[in-house]
């Protein structure tokens, strides 16, 4: 209070001085522009020029506020525009996600003006593109995102490789993913996409290439890996042209994959094929000694020429420890044909027919007894052979016969 009281006083001292002041010596202030004259007092115009320049103040605060600042109108409008930009945006997600294609280009399209960041935007009005089969659209949103943001241009070449490889061109598709797999390390998922390249296009031998970095990056395990490697030594010995290029080729297998089965036919039916019949007997007989294959011991039946004798006395001995296999009594018989033993080839082809009766086998033993005389018994089997190898035929009628073997007539009054 007492503050107060000694403030009220203070100022009531200065106006009383003040006024005093102006009394004694109001002064003079002349203004002077063209025709025109101002004239006042010196505390008056001093008094004008303060209210002037207070007046100019709240001019320049008003254009700051209206221009300038985080409250200006200026930043209101772009903060207005920017939020319908992010919920065209939005919108534009909701709808791709649902599959409105065209409805979700449009709405990511009108979401870019006032983005900061387009670059979402625009890639995924590509896809959308795509999914409209509006290839020539879709790249030019992809050309529009690498210019909207440089340095994802490896991100959007990826993209276009995709589009590549959802349109099945995979020429293309293996070009553009070339560039981009220059820095792996960075773009992991390159090789994903390469290897469906690959896959394809067929070319396993880039994609076996490919391997080592897949697994070093951790895209494929080492078992489809493999697989794979497998995959493209069958597809290697297949089309060796020559004996000496599928020897060669063999020799490059690694020791277990010299042991696979379906590789060891596979070389096996290869020589056969090339000709090369007493390459193929030696791998037969090497390859039974390490593992009991029953489908290599039928490849022994089918080979020609050589010394049948031979051969059937090597594969009696296996009959011993092998009494059940059916393939095997099937090439024993085979062997006894080669050798001219008609009656123990039926004997072997019957004791495989009683563990499995297959179609194979009934042929051959149809074939038998039709050279021995027996063409019913021949007959039958072959009409067991034929049903074997037939797919299930379907319930349906069929015509009655007398014991004299005509048929029956539906209508006896025609008959």
């Amino acid at each position: 209070m007492r503050r107060l009281f000694a403030y009220c006083l203070f100022a009531l001292l200065v106006g009383v001085g003040l006024i005093a002041l102006i009394e004694t010596d109001p002064g003079y202030v002349l203004v002077t522009y063209g025709n025109y004259t101002l004239e006042s007092s010196l505390w008056l115009g001093l008094l004008a020029l303060a209210l002037g320049l207070w007046l100019f103040y709240q001019l320049l605060r008003l254009i700051y506020r209206l221009l300038g600042g985080k409250r200006s109108f200026v930043s209101w409008l772009d903060s207005r525009r920017a939020h319908q930009s992010h919920q065209s945006s939005t919108r534009g997600l909701i709808n791709y996600i649902e599959g409105n294609w065209l409805r979700a280009r449009r709405q990511l399209l009108r979401g870019v003006q006032h983005n900061d960041m387009p670059l979402m935007n625009y890639v995924l009005a590509a896809r959308a593109s795509v999914h409209l089969d509006e290839p020539e659209s879709a790249a030019e949103y992809l050309q529009a995102a690498s210019d909207a943001e440089p340095e994802a241009a490896i991100a959007v070449e990826i993209v276009r490789a995709e589009h590549k490889l959802q349109a099945g061109d995979y020429e293309h598709a293996i070009a553009v993913l070339e560039d981009a797999s220059a820095n792996v390390a960075k773009h992991p998922y390159v090789l994903q996409l390469l290897q469906r390249a690959y896959e394809g296009t067929g070319d396993l031998e880039k994609l076996l290439a490919l391997q080592p970095e897949l697994l070093k990056h951790k895209q494929t395990t080492t078992a489809a890996a493999q697989a794979l490697e497998l995959k493209v030594q069958q597809q290697r010995l297949q089309s060796a042209a020559t004996a000496t290029e599928l020897h060669s080729v063999w020799q490059g297998l690694a020791s277990q994959q010299k042991q696979d089965a379906k590789m060891l036919q596979l070389y096996v039916n290869r020589e056969l094929a090339l000709g090369d019949q007493e390459a193929a007997e030696k791998s037969i007989l090497r390859a039974l000694k390490r593992h009991w294959d029953p489908l290599l011991v039928r490849q022994l039946g089918l080979l020609e020429g050589g010394n049948a004798s031979a051969r059937l006395s090597k594969a009696e001995r296996w009959l011993p420890d092998h009494p059940e296999d059916a393939q095997l009594l099937l090439c024993l018989g085979r062997l006894c044909l080669r050798d001219s033993l008609w009656g123990k080839a039926r004997d072997y082809f019957e004791s495989s027919y009683r563990i499995d009766p297959s179609a194979e086998v009934c042929a051959e033993l149809g074939r038998l007894l039709v050279a021995l005389g027996e063409p019913k018994v021949a007959a039958a089997y072959y009409r067991e052979g034929l049903a074997a190898s037939t797919p299930a035929l379907p319930e349906l009628p069929l015509p009655d016969r007398t014991p004299s073997g005509h048929l029956i007539l539906e209508n006896s009054s025609e008959a």
